[in-house]
């Protein structure tokens, strides 16, 4: 199921090989809930992570995501992590991506095509995101 925030994007960090065949991005947005701002982390990966380039800290940005779960088996007990997984990111004035500074460009995402009637939209073949072994594990638990 996909959802929506927006917020001012407060960090972007650099893009992650995690694998051979694996890469990901992750970027913060400050999103205001009540008397104090959220700070939620967003993760975009492999084609995506080229999403947040035109836009800059402080910029109005609305964020669509999946809601990602995984689960994985650690000295034989279960643990789970979770992740939102950004696959469109937009001005929150709703018009086009600001043009990049480098190459004179604008670079927005293509909108989602539109699913038979009995199927998930949000179900896509993905590469599977690599499982490690206790070794060269850096989840932090």
């Amino acid at each position: 199921m996909a959802y929506e925030a927006t917020g001012r994007l407060h960090e972007i960090f650099d893009e992650q090989q995690v694998s051979e065949k694996f890469r990901k991005r992750e970027f913060v947005l400050e999103v205001q809930d009540g008397q104090y701002p959220e700070h939620i982390k967003f993760q975009m990966v492999q084609d995506k992570t080229a999403l947040i380039d035109p836009y800059k800290i402080g910029d109005e940005v609305k964020v669509t995501f999946n809601l990602r779960g995984r689960g994985f088996n650690k000295n034989g007990q279960m643990l789970y992590f979770t992740n939102l997984e950004a696959w469109r990111i937009e001005s929150a004035a709703g018009g086009a991506a600001p043009a990049s500074t480098g190459g004179g460009y604008s670079q927005q995402a293509a909108p989602a095509p539109r699913p038979a009637a009995n199927q998930n939209p949000n179900l896509r073949a993905q590469p599977a995101a690599p499982i490690a072994s206790d070794d060269d594990n850096d989840l932090p638990f």
